[in-house]
């Protein structure tokens, strides 16, 4: 059976809505309790997997970019973008494990190769960030039940950002160039020492990026990316629901140079409609009739989103009688076919009769006297004043 994650808010015990400050003094306090180097030996395994699940925790949700990401997708939307070393890259480890002063090498001890050059362990060289791939975006789409049934072509509008074309991203201006960053030499890390440990840690300045602008660009003042508004065409499969999400691949934020944009994902939203309730690919309706068609039974019109079919409602029909249409609701999002239509008939009792009507109601009803339903419930009357 595959191994079911805790949520990253719950392994830190803060909120959705926790600050940076907070997330980052839940794990401090966690990490003294539960880094293998102050437990008792017996206590050790178990504490290095407890280490390892709240050092993720906080490497994704102190991280603005991959906290979003995290509370969109959840952990396959973690996992599908980001390898563990890119997870822990830009988490501040250093700052804690000096304040604490514990040595940062357990995370590459924990977690495997790779991530000895993020804390300095293992006498490695700190490399400088490759570009990064832009962020994912998302957009909400209100589409009717009809529009989902069919499916449907729309122009969506979204605001993100482009890559200058004055600089082509880089912010600087045209005829110069980056250069490398006094603080950390062009590494993108510094090293500071925490006890017996030399840790290395994203460098503050460059923020990692190992070069600084001396002259930024004046189009988009440095920052690499002009805002604007991209109209795109969306195409809707029949059958989709509230929830569903489409991904356009490439139309996200743009990245650093070279390192690509991120995805667009759609979320679909099914506006409620007048008639039909709908449960997965199913669809439900009212349909009132008459008591004189319950009574003797008829064929009636019954809507569709595909059209009127007739339904034909047996004698002594009694209100409340579901009935089911076979392949009339929604279509299959994923495969063929089509779900089926549930019409649920409401006998509806005259309110205002004319005097003829009238005569004839009463005629049958000393010609009939009680019903099936309610002779059987007049017995059961009678029945229970016996027995007292």
């Amino acid at each position: 059976m595959p191994v079911t994650k805790r949520d990253y808010y719950d392994i830190l015990g803060v909120g959705k809505d926790a600050t940076q400050d907070a997330i980052k003094r839940a794990y401090r306090n966690l990490a003294l309790k539960y880094h293998p180097d102050r437990v008792p030996a017996d206590q050790k395994k178990a504490a290095e997997e407890k280490f390892k699940e709240i050092s993720e925790a906080y490497a994704v949700l102190s991280d603005d970019q991959k906290r979003a990401q995290y509370d969109r997708f959840g952990f396959e939307g973690i996992h599908a973008r980001y390898s563990t070393e890119d997870i822990f890259r830009s988490a501040d480890f250093g700052s804690i494990f000096e304040e604490m002063g514990l040595g940062g090498s357990i995370l590459d001890a924990l977690f495997g190769g790779g991530l000895g050059e993020l804390f300095g362990s293992g006498g490695r060289a700190s490399r400088r960030r490759g570009p990064r791939r832009g962020a994912d975006l998302q957009y909400t789409l209100d589409i009717t039940l009809d529009d989902a049934y069919t499916g449907t072509t729309t122009t969506i509008v979204v605001p993100r950002h482009e890559l200058c074309e004055a600089c082509g991203g880089e912010g600087a201006q045209p005829g110069t160039s980056r250069t490398a960053c006094s603080t950390c030499g062009g590494s993108g890390h510094v090293r500071t020492s925490a006890g017996f440990m030399t840790i290395a840690q994203t460098c503050p300045r460059c923020g990692g990026a190992g070069s600084r602008i001396a002259s930024p660009c004046k189009a988009c003042r440095g920052q690499g990316r002009t805002a604007t508004e991209r109209r795109l065409e969306v195409n809707v499969p029949a059958g989709v629901d509230t929830g569903t999400h489409l991904r356009l691949t490439g139309e996200g934020e743009a990245g650093d140079p070279g390192g690509g944009r991120g995805d667009l994902y759609v979320a679909i939203r099914v506006k409620p409609h007048p008639l039909f309730t709908r449960e997965q690919e199913h669809l439900a309706i009212e349909m009132p009739i008459s008591m004189v068609q319950a009574t003797l039974g008829a064929d009636v019109e019954v809507p569709t989103l595909n059209g009127r079919v007739t339904m034909k409602v047996p004698p002594g029909t009694q209100s409340g009688k579901v009935f089911r249409l076979r392949d009339k609701g929604m279509p299959l999002l994923r495969g063929s076919g089509h779900g089926d239509e549930f019409v649920r008939v409401v006998v509806e009792t005259p309110t205002t009769l004319t005097a003829q009507q009238r005569r004839l109601l009463e005629a049958f009803a000393q010609a009939g006297g009680a019903g099936p339903l309610q002779q059987s419930f007049l017995e059961k009357l009678k029945d229970a004043f016996k027995k007292r």
